[in-house]
């Protein structure tokens, strides 16, 4: 994998969960190794839902079948949009896990800096995963050299999806490679009976996407670790351009209604395409492919497929967005030989296997690679090869990603150059005291 130096900023912010204490586990001298006998109840703490969770679920029942002492009791988070906010509440609750789900490299930091993590560089030498998983995927879930997150899946967030049939009715014959193609496919798209182009998810935080891999195209990974770390204002330059270049796909048609962007989550556009027909282009994370599969009952690479986010030309093309679902153990949890026994079947071939049978990638070698669907191969090939920046807006402090999905909202519904200048304005003035 190529990747950034800047790949994951160092973020240096207030903690929110500050004075939320820990309690120390002395036991930890000797670690979980493979061999030892765990046993216990296993408290996890998780905030996936739909086709994800039964996937999740499928993968704990072979967990059990290897440690049939160990019984898993959820701690269930539910809600909409970003989850951080849910996971705080259990967590200042006194609510108390051994494990939890993160996708957050700043939420992370914000938990470690609370001691509420324990480190796990011992688990990655006696579980033998630095042989199994690369260095960098141990770098990304690492806070100032020491390992805090183990990594079970990633994906490209420079995916655009999209239905087959849709793309051949409007005469379309290769999905588009460049900006200028993309933009040409609107009006095609629009005459061949469909509402609208692409699906904009503008409800929560998805709307996001478009403006961060717009980013990356036009002004690099450096660039945006930089805007990430707050190291140059949201009024730089080089961010009014990507938005710029956001202004210029709505000024081309490609989204209908700013009302009916603003009412909708992902999951719900995600329909307008693959269920209602009425849409094209959705770009989404790779649980795309699992609600393709199992909810839609389509066939990966037959019926629908995904592919790379356009080039622009600007010298920025080899550049992908990534993120990454990971396990954080925690510092007071009462469990944490199954714990880390939890984490190290994740690495296993079973796991690995199982996940991409769901349409996920596995960052572990043992995965059995011939197992990708189409989709998959195209978004780990690009992962592979690409300049990779985190999503930005998981790398912003929780009270300053806030502001930036709420000002992209307001720029959704006047994407003139006036307004850019005032939306950014309003994103710098709230980084300044988030820092």
């Amino acid at each position: 994998m190529t990747s950034s130096s800047r790949f994951m900023p160092q973020i240096h912010r207030r903690t929110l969960l500050a004075g939320a204490g820990s309690v120390a586990l002395a036991a930890l001298a000797g670690r979980t190794r493979a061999q030892d006998a765990v046993s216990g109840e296993l408290v996890v703490l998780n905030w996936i839902g739909g086709s994800e969770a039964e996937m999740m679920k499928t993968i704990q029942n072979g967990f059990l079948k290897k440690y049939p002492n160990v019984r898993i009791r959820e701690v269930n988070i539910t809600g909409q949009g970003d989850m951080r906010g849910g996971i705080r509440t259990a967590l200042l609750g006194g609510e108390v896990v051994d494990v939890l789900i993160n996708t957050w490299p700043a939420f992370r930091k914000e938990l470690s800096d609370a001691g509420m993590l324990r480190p796990i560089d011992d688990q990655w030498k006696s579980f033998g995963w630095d042989k199994l998983i690369s260095q960098s995927w141990k770098d990304l879930g690492s806070i100032d050299g020491a390992a805090y997150g183990l990594t079970y899946t990633f994906g490209d967030r420079s995916g655009i999806w999209y239905k087959k049939e849709h793309l051949a009715k409007a005469g379309i014959t290769a999905p588009p490679k460049t900006w200028d193609e993309f933009l040409s496919t609107f009006s095609k798209l629009t005459k061949a009976g469909y509402a609208a182009p692409v699906a904009i998810p503008g409800k929560y935080w998805a709307h996001a996407e478009w403006f961060e891999n717009l980013l990356l195209r036009t002004a690099g990974v450096e660039t945006a670790a930089k805007l990430a770390a707050h190291e140059i204002p949201w009024t730089d330059p080089a961010v009014k351009t990507a938005l710029s270049k956001y202004a210029e796909m709505l000024s081309a048609g490609c989204c209908g209604a700013t009302n009916t962007m603003l009412a909708n989550d992902w999951d719900g556009e995600a329909d307008q395409i693959f269920q209602a027909n009425a849409k094209n282009y959705l770009l989404i994370g790779m649980w795309m492919n699992n609600r393709a599969k199992n909810d839609y009952k389509l066939v990966e690479g037959t019926d629908y497929d995904l592919f790379q986010f356009p080039s622009l030309g600007m010298g920025h093309d080899d550049t992908s967005s990534v993120d990454a679902k990971e396990f954080l153990v925690t510092s007071n949890g009462a469990n944490p030989k199954a714990a880390d026994a939890f984490l190290d079947y994740w690495t296993s071939a079973e796991a690995a296997n199982l996940l991409v049978k769901n349409g996920y990638a596995s960052p572990s070698s043992q995965v059995d690679s011939a197992l990708y669907g189409a989709a998959q191969k195209t978004a780990t090939a690009a992962v592979a090869s690409s300049k990779l920046q985190f999503v930005l807006g998981d790398l912003l402090p929780g009270d300053l990603v806030d502001e930036y999905r709420v000002q992209l909202q307001k720029f959704l519904q006047d994407p003139s150059e006036a307004n850019i200048d005032t939306v950014l304005g309003s994103i710098e003035t709230k980084a300044q005291g988030s820092y």
